[in-house]
C-alpha cells in the first residue's frame, strides 16, 4: 500500500482532516449513503482507515493495513482485520457490499483488489467506490501538490472511466457512475468546473 508508513505515523493528523473539513466530509458521506443498496445486511469496508465512513454507515467490518489507523477505527466500534485489499482474509461470498472510499489511489494492484472484492461478494452483491476523479478541479489540485503531501506523494489517481473499465474487466456489471460537486469545485473563471463534480461514486454488481 502506497504511503502506509505515513498513515501509521500521521494517523491522528489524517483523522483530524475530517473535523477540519466538515462540509467536504458530509458531502462525501451523504453521496455514499445515497447509493448504498437498501438490502445490505453484511458489509465490508476495504481501506477502512480510521472508520470515518464505516461507523456512520453502520458497517461493522473493515480491512486496514495501517495498525495506527485500525486502532482508531476499532475505537469507533469496527472490527478491523490487518490485511490488504489484494489479499482479503475472508471466505468466498461472505458479504453483500464491499465499500472503498478514497482507497484505490493507494493500492498497489487495483485489478487484484477488485477481483478480491468480487470473490468475497455474494451473488447479487455490490461494490461501491468513492474517489476524487483525477481530471476534476480538485483532482488536478491534488496532482499538482502531491509532492508536498505525506499521504498523496505515492498515490495513483484515476478517472471515472478508468475505474469503470477496471470493474468490468474484473467481472462486475451494471456499472453506475455519479459525480458530485464538492466545496471548492465551483470556479467562476473555469466554466468546465460547473459541468461535473470532483467526487465520484461508482457502483457495480456481481451476477446473481
Amino acid at each position: 500500500m502506497a504511503g502506509s508508513t505515513a498513515f501509521d505515523q500521521l494517523s491522528e493528523r489524517y483523522d483530524g482532516w475530517f473535523e477540519a473539513h466538515p462540509e467536504v466530509y458530509r458531502t462525501e458521506l451523504d453521496a455514499i449513503r445515497d447509493w448504498m443498496p437498501p438490502d445490505v445486511t453484511n458489509a465490508l469496508e476495504v481501506g477502512v482507515g480510521t472508520g470515518r465512513f464505516a461507523a456512520p454507515l453502520g458497517i461493522q467490518t473493515g480491512v486496514e493495513p495501517s495498525d495506527a489507523m485500525a486502532r482508531i477505527a476499532e475505537n469507533r466500534g469496527i472490527r478491523v482485520y490487518r490485511a490488504t485489499a489484494e489479499a482479503l482474509p475472508f471466505d468466498n461470498q461472505s458479504f453483500d457490499l464491499v465499500l472503498m472510499v478514497t482507497t484505490i489511489c493507494f493500492l498497489d494492484d487495483v485489478p487484484a483488489a477488485f477481483s478480491e472484492a468480487n470473490r468475497v461478494l455474494r451473488p447479487g452483491g455490490h461494490i461501491l467506490i468513492g474517489f476524487v476523479d483525477k481530471n476534476s478541479r480538485i483532482g488536478r489540485r491534488y496532482e499538482e501538490k502531491r509532492a508536498q503531501s505525506p499521504f498523496y506523494k505515492d498515490a495513483t489517481f484515476f478517472t471515472s472511466q478508468e475505474v469503470s473499465q477496471l470493474l468490468v474487466r474484473t467481472g462486475f456489471h451494471s456499472i453506475l457512475v455519479r459525480q458530485i460537486p464538492l466545496p471548492g469545485d465551483d470556479d467562476p473563471d473555469d466554466p468546465s468546473s460547473h459541468s461535473s463534480g470532483s467526487f465520484v461514486v461508482i457502483r457495480g454488481s456481481v451476477q446473481p
